[in-house]
């Protein structure tokens, strides 16, 4: 994603949002979200020099921005055999260390879902995290968000016990972690 992509992956994301958790997240919430501000947010964001996450883009035949992923090192702690945003695998009767990558986000225009953009991105993106010597991936899901949850299982993930709470309009909602083997 570059500073021309900004703009469309930003209108991609608040218009994802809206459609994506009406009925979950506060109307005021989504209501108050707009494609300016986002895009503020996402020029700051790739502006910072120390950056490590990546960005990409599904574009339509016109060129047009119909989706976006953007995924990284996992921002949070994995417990697994007590390490951090590790985890020990038995490969051939020896333990290897394998890095963990996130999805920090996956968002489709709303009016081309389950049209196979989404399952696209998050390949190529699970492609691109293996390249960088990730060997598992994790995201968070809205609990309540059970048509992301299906997609998510589908691509292979699974719901790993660990839960999040996020407030939004000072409505708690929980997140469940989902991870999966690249």
């Amino acid at each position: 994603m570059d500073e021309a992509d900004i703009a469309a992956v930003s209108a991609v994301r608040v218009r994802g949002w809206q459609a994506a958790y009406a009925g979950i997240v506060p109307q005021t919430y989504l209501s108050a979200m707009t494609v300016e501000g986002d895009t503020v947010l996402r020029r700051r964001m790739l502006s910072q020099p120390h950056r490590t996450s990546r960005d990409l883009v599904a574009v339509d035949d016109s060129g047009d921005t119909v989706g976006w992923v953007c995924f990284g090192p996992c921002r949070s702690e994995v417990s697994v055999a007590g390490r951090m945003q590790t985890q020990m695998q038995m490969e051939v009767g020896v333990e290897v260390e394998v890095r963990i990558g996130e999805v920090y986000a996956l968002y489709v225009s709303p009016e081309l879902t389950g049209q196979g953009i989404g399952g696209e991105l998050l390949e190529e993106a699970h492609r691109q995290m293996k390249d960088q010597g990730f060997g598992t991936s994790v995201l968070w899901v809205l609990a309540d968000n059970r048509r992301a949850r299906r997609f998510y299982e589908r691509a292979g993930y699974e719901a790993d016990g660990a839960t999040q709470d996020d407030a939004y309009d000072e409505v708690t909602l929980t997140e469940l972690r989902f991870r999966r083997v690249l």
